[in-house]
């Protein structure tokens, strides 16, 4: 079909070309002399020739033959006036006879027609994209955010695919310069702010930002204007994600929850990770997990000399080693399948491979289940991570980073006290060994396995209801790379016994997140999809906290990353309880073994709010984040401007 369009165009183009010197004779001579004419006759063959070989060579067959934009008009104007300079050259070096006027005004009229002719069908196919849009309620109404190339390209890819789809109506750009112009016959009306109220006049039913070049602040900005449309909403990837520089409506994918956190793009310390991840054998332990699998993506790219992949679920391992494979084909890749809790396992891997780097993600996350089977989180969390840490400093490991969580700081939950235990096991090796022990600190990733974001889009899939265990609840979010990164960049600062807390940005509200997915999804929340209301779990905080009253902060070369001052940990003490704890796991009695984890961590307070009132530490800290606005409330009573 696309051959056949382009020997069409060939062809009218031929009649174009030969009309215009008709016309020009026409133009100059009442009479025209037989001479001149007899040698346009021989000569129209050659000259029609010359045109269609300029033509080809400045590709005019090359563009879209049923549409015509500025560019294209440029183009074959500048086409016409080298055929006809061409041809006249040509014409008196073969003796013709034909005038200089009359190849001017031919190269005039053989303009306008090819153009005419290129009008023609825009103006066509613009007529029964009216006709087809007028009449067929499946075609959405486009605003489209951003004047740029890359709206641009949008927008004429929309007026050109056969599926008739989108219809573009508006833009919007916030250049003062550019409202009231024209794109591709789409006008320019307005800016950001004037997104709701266009939308509206308009019938808009879906926005596409087409800003590939937007900082995380600003998407984040437009985004939360564009959810008060209720219509559907579509981003471009950012600059770095399009790999091929073209943007097509194809690359575009709907806004997510993780574009309204307004969050740039981390700057790492490439030298200082490369010291110590380049040309080394590095371990990741839970490699197949949200943030295991994440640190493997990340520590590929710094070229180790083996990369090591840890994992007890043999799918999760499986997936990660099928897309490493592909992406880094050179990588030294060994995936094995295993646990923490297995030390002579443990043993046998590292006295084989012997890693260099140790990066621990493997643990039991799941609140309410783990205060279910407490002595689980105990054997695999605890126990793993002393297994892991110990073989570790037996085979002289260089490093060793532990993933640690916010849910460690003043536990309400057995998952966050054993987490606390493990840092306490982090902070008490490092004294007695030669590795380079760390932990780090942050909160929930978006979208990892398991998490709020999954299960709420499965909700919204069904219909709902949207199951949220109180209305207030908060927690910090980041990013699954970006956690990954500052991980990896903290591991570059470490010098032994640090806990590295991540800037998590402001607390969340939960409920908000809630409404923000409905509204992404183009429905309207407690109308489309119900929010409920189910009351805490067992062991849920209300809000999380990344820092203990007793530890501060220090800086670090980066302003993501933050040290909480290392506390006094007793290793005999440290020890003794940990025998005590591993004697109480035998009886596997749920009260005992918690009773036992209070006896070493002495934050650790169950939960006991009920689900619909706040207790008064609670409605302070919720007074704390609302005062704070974008401050980060770190622990009750205590709010550090720096993360």
């Amino acid at each position: 079909m696309r051959s056949f369009k382009k020997v069409a165009l060939v062809i009218i183009d031929i009649f174009s070309i030969n009309v215009a010197y008709i016309i020009a004779f026409s133009l100059i001579y009442y009479d025209i002399p037989r001479l001149y004419f007899d040698s346009f006759k021989r000569d129209a063959i050659i000259i029609s020739l010359i045109y269609i070989v300029i033509f080809y060579i400045m590709k005019l067959y090359e563009s879209l033959w049923n549409y015509a934009s500025i560019d294209e008009l440029m183009l074959v104007v500048g086409a016409n006036i080298l055929s006809g300079v061409v041809s006249t050259l040509f014409g008196y070096t073969l003796g013709s006879y034909i005038p200089i006027n009359v190849h001017i005004i031919a190269v005039v009229m053989s303009t306008v027609l090819t153009l005419g002719f290129r009008l023609s069908f825009r103006i066509y196919r613009r007529g029964l994209l009216y006709v087809y849009v007028r009449h067929n309620r499946n075609v959405n109404r486009v605003m489209v955010v951003g004047a740029g190339a890359c709206g641009n390209m949008i927008i004429k890819e929309m007026l050109t695919i056969k599926e008739k789809s989108y219809n573009p109506v508006v833009i919007i750009d916030d250049s003062s310069y550019k409202k009231g112009k024209s794109t591709c016959g789409v006008k320019v009306m307005g800016n950001r702010h004037d997104i709701e109220r266009i939308s509206k006049e308009q019938r808009i039913d879906t926005i596409l930002i087409a800003i590939p070049s937007l900082n995380q602040k600003s998407k984040a900005e437009i985004i939360n204007i564009c959810k008060k449309t209720g219509c559907k909403l579509q981003i471009i990837p950012g600059l770095y994600e399009l790999l091929n520089g073209q943007a097509k409506l194809n690359t575009m994918r709907n806004v997510s929850v993780q574009d309204l956190l307004g969050r740039d793009q981390i700057k790492l310390d490439d030298k200082g990770i490369s010291e110590y991840i380049h040309n080394k054998v590095v371990m990741v332990t839970g490699g197949g997990g949200s943030i295991g699998s994440e640190l493997c993506r990340q520590i590929a790219i710094f070229k180790p000399k083996e990369l090591i992949i840890f994992d007890i679920y043999e799918n999760n391992a499986y997936d990660i080693q099928n897309e490493l494979k592909y992406n880094f084909p050179s990588l030294n890749l060994k995936v094995l399948i295993g646990s923490i809790r297995d030390k002579k396992r443990l043993d046998i891997i590292f006295s084989k491979y012997k890693p260099e780097v140790v990066f621990n993600a493997a643990a039991h996350k799941h609140v309410p289940l783990m205060e279910v089977s407490p002595g689980e989180a105990i054997k695999n969390n605890v126990f793993g991570t002393l297994n892991l840490a110990e073989t570790a400093d037996k085979y002289g490991v260089k490093k060793f980073v532990m993933i640690s969580t916010d849910k460690a700081v003043n536990p309400t939950n057995v998952m966050g006290a054993t987490k606390r235990i493990c840092e306490m096991i982090v902070q008490a090796m490092d004294k007695v060994s030669k590795t380079e022990f760390v932990a780090v600190r942050f909160g929930n990733v978006l979208g990892s396995n398991g998490s709020v974001i999954p299960l709420f889009k499965n909700q919204i899939a069904k219909g709902g209801p949207l199951t949220l265990t109180h209305k207030e609840i908060t927690r910090f979010f980041m990013l699954i790379p970006e956690a990954a990164q500052l991980v990896i960049q903290a591991g570059a600062y470490a010098k032994g016994g640090e806990i590295f807390v991540l800037d998590m940005g402001s607390p969340i509200k939960i409920y908000d997140l809630a409404t923000d997915l409905i509204k992404l999804s183009g429905l309207v929340p407690n109308e489309d999809i119900e929010i409920k209301v189910t009351g805490l779990r067992p062991g849920e905080k209300l809000y999380e906290e990344l820092l203990m009253s007793e530890e501060g902060l220090e800086e670090t070369r980066h302003d993501k990353i933050f040290i909480g001052r290392p506390t006094y940990i007793d290793i005999e003490e440290l020890k003794t309880n940990l025998n005590s704890l591993k004697f109480i796991l035998d009886n596997d009695n749920s009260e005992e073994i918690k009773d036992g984890i209070k006896q070493m961590v002495p934050t650790y307070k169950e939960a006991t709010l009920n689900e619909t009132k706040l207790g008064h530490k609670d409605k302070e800290h919720m007074e704390d984040i609302k005062a704070c606005g974008h401050k980060k409330v770190m622990a009750k009573g205590e709010v550090a401007s720096g993360i």
